[in-house]
């Protein structure tokens, strides 16, 4: 299978590609970087993918599937912030598919959405018929995304797949909750430190294991799907775990001795619980096991300490 990946120095992009070069599939790399990721041993080719004309690079690869890894992954960002994630989501994905669009290849395209689009939930767990209704930017913009996203699936032809995506982790992250409660873990001070109340709940999902299920959902039947075919896939482990939960995990690893405390104050657009129905996206793989939490959470620890971090 020929892999091309946008954003592949990104956490999404760069999991996906390493998961792909492992199992021995043709990867290629788009990103602004003058060159690839350490350790990156897939083909790369530099370019901004928001402005830069990629139906050459499209042409010239053929690729069988893409993923679309580049643009924003931060809510708070957003909130700061919100025309450059206006124009980092939207812009890079709109080029995207003009660029496949005038390449003429036919692939599978596979574009990382956010369980931000679903907000604040009612019911859990929430499937993908559930109505749309971010509450942030970033939310906001990754919805007008899979609408862009089927305009040109309608309109042009082109066969897309959305994999909304929950809360994802793993050793390569340097950022979001799990690597900074590491950090105060091994940190000095005697008492970890949870921004909310604790009994905020996510659906948490290795990006190891995000990885596998795009590269199986392009070996898959979903290579066969005719012209304009689009959907929607939760791509989430299906299992709720508060975030105090999650830090009590952590700290048992690193640090038991360590206390941990709450400081109730709420962000805006953080949703209070999230949890994924992933059944559509399992009856379609139904090889795909996702490992749990504690599983994931001590490769975490286990990359981190041997990178001393």
């Amino acid at each position: 299978m020929k892999l091309l990946i946008t954003g592949s120095r990104g956490f999404v992009g760069g999991s996906v590609g390493r998961e792909g070069m492992l199992v021995g599939h043709q990867v290629l790399g788009i990103s602004r970087a003058t060159q690839a990721d350490t350790g990156w041993t897939g083909d790369y080719v530099a370019a901004d993918v928001v402005s830069a004309d990629l139906d050459p690079v499209v042409r010239k690869f053929a690729p069988d599937v893409v993923v679309h890894a580049a643009g924003t992954a931060s809510v708070g960002a957003s909130f700061a912030a919100p025309l450059d994630d206006l124009r980092a989501s939207m812009l890079s994905w709109a080029n995207l598919l003009d660029g496949i669009r005038r390449s003429g290849t036919n692939p599978l395209i596979l574009f990382p959405s956010s369980g931000a689009v679903y907000g604040q939930v009612a019911n859990l767990p929430v499937s993908e018929k559930a109505e749309i209704q971010p509450i942030s930017p970033y939310g906001f913009h990754k919805a007008a995304c899979e609408l862009l996203g089927r305009e040109y699936a309608t309109c042009f032809g082109l066969r897309i797949v959305v994999c909304r995506l929950f809360s994802l982790f793993g050793e390569q992250q340097r950022r979001l909750l799990i690597w900074e409660l590491y950090r105060q873990f091994t940190g000095e001070h005697e008492v970890v430190w949870l921004q909310g109340t604790g009994r905020e709940t996510r659906d948490y999902l290795h990006a190891q294991d995000m990885a596998g299920a795009m590269i199986s959902l392009g070996e898959s039947q979903f290579r066969e799907r005719p012209c304009g075919h689009f959907e929607v896939l939760n791509v989430g482990s299906g299992v709720e775990t508060s975030v105090l939960d999650l830090a009590e995990q952590l700290g048992r690893m690193v640090a038991p001795a360590k206390e941990i405390r709450c400081r109730g104050v709420e962000r805006a657009g953080d949703p209070e619980r999230w949890q994924a129905d992933s059944s559509a996206l399992r009856a379609l793989l139904p090889d795909w096991n996702p490992r749990p939490l504690a599983e994931g959470l001590a490769s975490c620890v286990a990359g981190w300490r041997n990178a001393n971090c």
